[in-house]
């Protein structure tokens, strides 16, 4: 199946629903995939290339995925944030290419023959104009569908390949055809290059979901959408949600039509999670987990484990907020040791996943073994009861006298101090100990804090393996776009300000 067949399929039967927009006057199923067919034709040569995409989550994004799915051309999703130096090395890098960006993010590139360059604006002009073929598109399901960068918070992005049948199994598995009812509205603010702004796309249009989109995203404007266009379902990543419950905290606003929304992108702080369920008691809060690589969710934390969780004196059942749930039915998960060995239930290792939508591919290579498993580079565990617990990436576990300490565990606890804004737990090297426990502390406006007031704090929550020794006040975090925290940036300054002066 070609992921074009999605919207023929849902465009088939309910051809005046609208897909795109506002409810008056969106594109309807029905002229979307009328628009796919004339993509189809204005990208039809050459066949096979990439379409790259660095643009913002607009009319422009559906249309050009879509239509370069029925044209057999792979679709491929560029931060359009990316500084100039970065972007010309990942449009290179898939050269022969068609490109399509607005002018100032397209003026860094050097010329070259075979680079086509359309702005987004010019490419729904020329796809209107068109004529559509009427050609079936190419059903290979082996065939790349969406070719993705990885985040890149380690150092060079690699491209992760995501065939037909890997994308179209996610959304088949994830979605109902036409299950959502009329009234339902979907806000994207997640950016096209992100694997969720695929996916939210795809499975919003297949279950019958109005999409509405915020090109950029910004906590007032997203709360001010979400009322106007009477928002049912949403999808955002941690920081978005952390930025979201600040306003709604200060404007009082309630969102009566929500009713769902999910997070996942990253690690979601127990005090934002919690706060968000108090401001917002009506709404279905789901906590997806997944990655590029796997075609968007394999894990998920339903609406009732929240609701138990808030409300829990147990701490096991409590703690499970912090957990990503139970894998999809279509997937598998399992936690290995460093030599590939499986763990008992609740033992700490790596997590490796498989199934049909699982990928596990890049341009380079394949990191999927002989029978299908994904290493994930995520540390985490699983409990008794099948609960996922991902503790942040391989990277990031703090060995300490061999004890391995997860980040968001010391993490939370200093979020729930009063005077803490915001805060990252990283590794430094140690001749004693191999590594010690560094917190980098963001303070709220006007707030003061001396080093050993936190570190009590800790010490009176945690074992004192896990009390920071050290903790630095600092005006921000380093984040990537997607707003995850780049500890190796925080490691790397610990370590050159801890570094003797020479001289």
């Amino acid at each position: 199946m070609n992921v074009v067949t999605l919207l023929d399929i849902v465009a088939g039967v309910a051809p005046d629903r609208v897909a795109l927009g506002d409810a008056r006057t969106g594109l309807t199923l029905g002229e979307l995939r009328g628009l796919a067919s004339k993509a189809a034709t204005v990208l039809a040569e050459p066949p096979g290339r990439p379409l790259l995409f660095a643009g913002t989550a607009t009319q422009a994004f559906p249309i050009a995925l879509f239509g370069a799915a029925a044209a057999g051309r792979p679709f491929a999703p560029v931060s359009y944030r990316l500084a100039p130096g970065p972007f010309t090395s990942v449009v290179t890098d898939q050269l022969p290419a068609t490109l399509i960006a607005d002018e100032r993010t397209a003026r860094v590139l050097p010329e070259e023959d075979s680079l086509r360059v359309s702005t987004p604006e010019a490419f729904v002009t020329s796809v209107r104009a068109a004529q559509a073929t009427g050609e079936a598109p190419h059903q290979d399901p082996d065939r790349p569908a969406v070719l993705l960068h990885t985040s890149g918070t380690t150092g060079k992005p690699k491209v992760a390949v995501l065939r037909h049948r890997h994308v179209t199994s996610y959304v088949l598995n994830a979605t109902e055809l036409l299950a959502a009812g009329e009234d339902e509205a979907a806000l994207v603010s997640v950016p096209p290059y992100h694997i969720a702004g695929v996916a939210g796309l795809l499975t919003g249009i297949y279950g019958g979901r109005r999409i509405v989109q915020l090109p950029d995203f910004e906590a007032h404007a997203w709360v001010r959408t979400a009322a106007e266009q009477r928002i049912t379902h949403a999808m955002v990543v941690p920081t978005m949600l952390a930025r979201i419950v600040e306003v709604l905290t200060r404007t009082g606003t309630a969102l009566p039509d929500l009713r769902h929304l999910a997070y996942g992108g990253g690690r979601m702080p127990r005090p934002v999670i919690e706060k968000a369920l108090e401001l917002l008691p009506h709404v279905d809060f789901v906590n997806a987990y997944g990655l590029t690589e796997t075609a968007s969710s394999i894990a998920v934390l339903g609406p009732e484990d929240h609701r138990k969780a808030l409300v829990a004196g147990d701490s096991e059942q409590r703690a499970r907020l912090e957990s990503v749930g139970k894998p999809l039915p279509s997937v598998e998960i399992v936690v290995r040791d460093a030599y590939g060995r499986s763990v008992d239930a609740g033992e700490r290792g790596e997590l490796w996943v498989r199934g049909p939508q699982v990928s596990g591919e890049y341009t380079s290579a394949s990191r999927a073994d002989d029978a299908g498993w994904f290493r994930t580079r995520d540390a985490g565990r699983i409990d008794r009861d099948g609960y996922v617990f991902v503790e942040g990436r391989l990277d990031d576990v703090i060995v300490r006298g061999g004890e391995n300490l997860s980040p968001g565990e010391i993490e939370n606890v200093l979020l729930d101090h009063p005077k803490v804004a915001d805060a990252a737990v990283f590794g430094a090297p140690d001749e004693e100990w191999g590594e010690i426990v560094v917190a980098a502390v963001v303070l709220r406006p006007g707030a003061t804090a001396q080093e050993k007031e936190l570190k009590d704090w800790v010490a009176t929550h945690l074992r004192s393996s896990r009390v920071p020794a050290q903790v630095r006040f600092v005006p921000e975090l380093p984040r990537n776009d997607l707003g995850k925290v780049l500890r190796r940036v925080l490691r790397r300054q610990a370590t050159r300000e801890d570094a003797p002066a020479t001289g």
